[in-house]
């Protein structure tokens, strides 16, 4: 489906179904509000789904893997070849991301967004065949704009196919791409007017020095070609990664297809923000999974409008953060589903 026809197709959740769903909640076997956010995260899973009680189904994680040319500028702690290796370590399953998924039941879906890399044949590893890898932003465009919207669609692609095979419960962004945090913070800049400094973290793990390299590589890169903060695919096209731009395509599809989609840390927060200027209803459909170390992630989540449902102090990526609130936002529905009533339980309830 191309970008245009999937933007059109989002609709905003249903009102009378969040409050049905209000009014469940209100009359299950505990005082009105006592369960806290859990109540708020049911209510805004049965307005989306236009169902009350929401149904329950399956829970899968894309985990989009790509490499950045700006890595070049040595922003990094580690080299590129790292996110080759780390996506054979999700195919192997000896990644965190895949420790969590297994705890929570969650599915890992990988997939090459476009990695400098010749994987060998894997029915397990899917690729979208963009291109392999962006260009050094501080020196060109990080791709072309007709790949910028080539790896939206692959990202639309993806989550079209899933809903297809079992309509799910729950998708998931997450992702791997040695440099990627400054292409996000880049993006942030460029959508939100944002100072360097103030957006690009320590990442990886890159010391001092390597801070300010990567405070310079987003400086010169925004200086030398000037995004338009009102077109989000020429932000993306001149900045952004293939990931990124496959996170931003999960991310509307989810919307049009109604799911709930849950956001990893401060790199799916950059695609969150793309996809908001794409279409702005897109946010009604995104669950925060958590508050990232990661230091621009705080201005982030609050220019989207979304409160994380963890502040765990991590900054991993690969989708971990998700997997984690997965769990959270599953207790919120089998709360609504399975408590009973002050009604079906024969318990008084409270007194006006």
């Amino acid at each position: 489906m191309r970008l245009a026809e999937v933007i059109e197709k989002i609709a905003p959740p249903n009102a009378a179904a969040e409050e049905e769903a209000q009014r469940r909640l209100d009359h299950l076997t505990k005082p009105p509000g006592s369960l806290g956010r859990l109540e708020e995260v049911a209510r805004r899973v049965a307005a989306i789904q236009g169902i009350v009680p929401p149904s329950l189904g399956p829970k899968r994680i894309f985990v989009f893997a790509a490499d950045h040319g700006v890595t070049a500028e040595g922003v990094s702690a580690y080299p590129q070849a790292v996110t080759a290796q780390m996506t054979y370590n999700f195919l192997a399953g000896g990644a965190a991301i895949n420790a969590l998924a297994r705890c929570f039941g969650v599915h890992i879906e990988v997939i090459d967004a476009g990695v400098d890399h010749d994987f060998p044949p894997d029915k397990n590893l899917r690729r979208l065949n963009i291109r392999r890898g962006t260009e050094n932003f501080t020196r060109g465009p990080a791709m072309t704009r007709a790949e910028a919207e080539a790896s939206i669609e692959g990202g639309i692609r993806c989550v079209e196919e899933a809903a297809a095979k079992e309509r799910p419960f729950l998708f998931g962004v997450g992702e791997m791409g040695i440099g990627n945090t400054t292409s996000a913070a880049a993006v942030l800049c460029a959508l939100t007017g944002a100072a360097p400094r103030e957006a690009a973290g320590g990442g990886a793990g890159v010391d001092a020095a390597g801070w300010e390299r990567k405070v310079a590589a987003i400086e010169k890169g925004l200086a030398l070609h000037r995004p338009d903060a009102s077109d989000p695919l020429d932000i993306l096209a001149k900045v952004g990664g293939l990931e990124i731009g496959a996170m931003t395509g999960a991310i509307l599809g989810a919307a049009a297809l109604r799911v709930p989609l849950v956001l990893d840390g401060f790199i799916a927060g950059s695609a969150a923000l793309l996809a908001r200027a794409f279409c702005p209803r897109v946010t009604d459909f995104l669950f925060a999974a958590h508050l990232s170390a990661e230091k621009g992630h705080r201005a982030m989540v609050r220019e989207l409008g979304v409160a994380p449902l963890l502040d765990l102090g991590m900054r991993l990526g690969e989708g971990t953060g998700a997997c984690l609130a997965m769990g959270l936002i599953e207790a919120a529905v089998k709360l609504m589903r399975e408590m009973a009533t002050f009604d079906s339980a024969g318990i008084a309830g409270k007194v006006s």
